[in-house]
């Protein structure tokens, strides 16, 4: 399928890894996002998530505070968290015109049941509401390690025809992947994804530097591989989970094995140890590439 162009730095290869990345805020952190701000590039693409019991005037000020700072806003839309379509439609609409986004993301959500009329991010997508809207590119969610509902021919055939749909609206798809440890694991899928004929931009999501117990917890929750084998390549011990781990290894190694057959990629930074640890370890990477 034909991939219209999200980015500027999409047309060009990366300079080094953190070439082009994006980044992952809640609504709470506006104020480290302001912090670290002059560190980053003009454009950055800025997810912010779509928390339970989060107010959506929260998510909307953040969106717009992405934009002032000069950043590419990409508001989170979890579709079994959504009551009604008046409520998906009117986010959108907020958000469009008041923070002037452009692409957004879609989840289905953690929610067994959906909450309102959307069971998936395939309902959301098929809605028709984000092309009305101007919305210019859609991302949806990649699981290198596998879905954990699905089979894996399931998971490709779900991510293809998502795929599929939302070039068919006109608008550009762009996947990002969970976070992992392995370097390999997430090469390996990247690689059967392009030899599937996704041909799509991925970005690759990393974890930024953050406590080791912190980045355990949060492996467990997302359903993560965090065995003993998997953190000892990522640098961290089992048995010694005090101190920090940043992505050094896991970002060598992606670097190290990327190849053509990858086709396009660029990280995407999830910072559990706080938005200003990651940006600043982001430049520091930068600046010794």
């Amino acid at each position: 399928m034909a991939t219209p162009i999200l980015h500027p730095n999409w047309t060009r290869p990366a300079h080094n890894m953190v070439d082009g990345y994006s980044i992952e805020i809640t609504a709470k952190d506006v104020a480290s996002l302001e912090a670290a701000a002059s560190a980053m590039p003009v454009d950055t693409p800025v997810a912010i998530t779509f928390l339970p019991g989060e107010a959506m005037d929260a998510r909307v000020a953040a969106a717009k505070r992405v934009r002032e700072l000069g950043f590419e806003p990409m508001p989170h839309f979890s579709a079994r968290r959504i009551g009604s379509a008046e409520e998906f439609e009117n986010y959108l609409a907020t958000v469009v015109a008041e923070a002037g986004v452009r692409r957004c993301f879609v989840i289905a959500g953690d929610p067994s049941e959906p909450e309102g009329p959307f069971a998936d991010s395939s309902a959301l997508i098929g809605s028709g509401a984000f092309e009305r809207a101007g919305i210019r590119a859609i991302g949806i969610g990649g699981h290198p390690e596998g879905h954990p509902h699905m089979t894996p021919d399931q998971g490709w055939q779900v991510l293809q025809a998502k795929c599929a749909e939302i070039a068919t609206r006109g608008m550009a798809p762009l996947i990002v992947t969970q976070f992992a440890f392995d370097a390999a694991a997430v090469l390996r899928w990247v690689a059967e994804a392009r030899a599937r004929g996704i041909d799509v931009p991925i970005r690759i999501g990393v974890p930024g530097p953050a406590g080791i117990k912190t980045l355990v917890r949060f492996a467990a929750r997302c359903g993560v591989g965090a065995s003993a084998s998997v953190l000892a390549k990522y640098g961290i011990s089992i048995g010694q989970l005090l101190g920090t781990a940043g992505p050094d290894k896991l970002v060598a190694a992606l670097a190290a094995g990327m190849g053509p057959e990858h086709g396009p990629l660029r990280l995407h930074f999830y910072p559990f140890g706080g938005v200003e640890k990651t940006v600043a370890w982001i430049a520091d990477y930068d600046r010794a590439h």
